[in-house]
């Protein structure tokens, strides 16, 4: 029982933080330069992959997709969670995916992002290695 509210909390941090990071690309201009004038060069260069977008096009692209990633990886884990933890705790490559995941995005936060997303990801992987010791253990 500890292990499935483990899980199911790492699995709402990352769907929570997930959904505010798209809501913050698409509604707010939480990630827009400081410098308008960064905006505008942006909107105005192709990348050097093709000319058929803008780094702004590809700025915002990749933050709903990076938010769509982290929506999946929580409501996944939450359906697993809720409705077929016995597979769960019976997958390793489920948990060890998860976590190696988990512990990606945490590297992720520490070494490109900044303080908030890094201590939520921290705190849901380490909500997903507590409940896999537990399962392991147990």
């Amino acid at each position: 029982m500890v292990a499935r509210i483990l899980w199911l909390s790492g699995s709402a941090i990352f769907l929570l933080l997930g959904s505010l990071h798209l809501y913050y690309t698409f509604f707010t201009n939480k990630f827009d330069a400081r410098n308008k004038t960064v905006i505008i060069e942006m909107k105005n260069t192709s990348l050097v992959l093709t000319g058929e977008t803008s780094m702004w096009n590809a700025w915002i692209g990749f933050n709903a997709s990076h938010s769509a990633g982290a929506i999946f990886i929580g409501l996944m884990n939450i359906l697993l969670a809720a409705q077929y933890f016995p597979i769960l705790q019976n997958s390793v490559i489920i948990i060890v995916l998860n976590l190696a995941t988990a512990i990606f995005y945490c590297w992720l936060a520490k070494k490109y992002w900044f303080r908030i997303p890094f201590k939520g990801i921290l705190l849901a992987t380490g909500c997903f290695a507590t409940a896999s010791i537990i399962i392991y253990l147990v």
